[in-house]
């Protein structure tokens, strides 16, 4: 084996490696998109319920106390 085949080897096998790898992170990306809108809908929906639950102020929206 002269050392251009095992070169060449090499880069095919890291050639792969970064296509793997590509492939995901970009199905990481989709899910934490997903997650982001899940948990963006579950605060919004939380914070609806909080106000339907009390006549105050909800509880995200007032001052802190030493203000």
């Amino acid at each position: 084996m002269t050392d251009t085949t095992a070169l060449e080897e090499r880069i095919a096998h890291l050639t792969r490696t970064v296509e793997e790898l590509s492939d995901i992170v970009a199905r990481q990306e989709t899910d934490l998109l997903l997650a982001k809108r899940r948990l963006a809908m579950l605060m919004e929906r939380e914070a609806e319920r909080e106000y339907a639950s009390s006549n105050d102020i909800p509880l995200a929206d007032q001052r802190p106390p030493h203000w």
